[in-house]
């Protein structure tokens, strides 16, 4: 895959999250990928992957647009800057716009995406619906939890200052 076809698959991944379209989101995946959302968890799978597109998300939200810039590719590894914004359709939330901006990354096997993980600011997200500040913290420790249970954080952390990832 070149990184003209990666910035096509992510127009397309894109598209298809704004559609709602769970199995056609799903399509951009490998059977056993797995999908770390920022709200939602992980999923894994391309039917857990449909079901968080199409019966979580977009049953929390409306008006959906999701869009990435200047994407890199280095033929297994991508990277890309978005922005996307959604109406909420929780009913506490009700009828709040939010936007927000992230990074996302891919790892692709075969022109299709073995796993996704996205960095974004969900407090940003949380001040514009008005989450109270007591759900935000329980979420925040949800997220925190979340960071330091990864393979990739437990390495790190064990390293002393100074030392490198045996990849890099």
């Amino acid at each position: 895959m070149t990184g003209d076809e990666f910035a096509r698959l992510l127009n397309d991944f894109t598209r298809s999250a704004e559609s709602g379209d769970g199995a056609r989101f799903a399509n951009h995946f490998t059977e056993n990928a797995v999908y770390h959302d920022y709200i939602y968890g992980p999923h894994k799978g391309r039917a857990d992957i449909a079901h968080m597109m199409q019966d979580l998300f977009h049953r929390d939200a409306t008006d959906y647009r999701w869009e990435m810039f200047d994407p890199v590719f280095d033929g297994c590894r991508g990277y890309a800057w978005s922005l996307s914004s959604f109406t909420s359709t929780i009913p506490q939330f009700k009828g709040r716009h939010v936007v927000i901006d992230g990074i996302s990354r891919f790892i692709v096997r075969d022109g299709l995406i073995a796993e996704y993980r996205e960095s974004v600011n969900g407090g940003v997200a949380m001040a514009q619906l008005g989450v109270e500040p007591e759900r935000m913290t329980k979420v925040f420790r949800r997220w925190t939890g979340w960071l330091k249970e990864r393979p990739e954080t437990i390495d790190y952390l064990a390293r002393p200052k100074g030392s490198r990832a045996k990849n890099q």
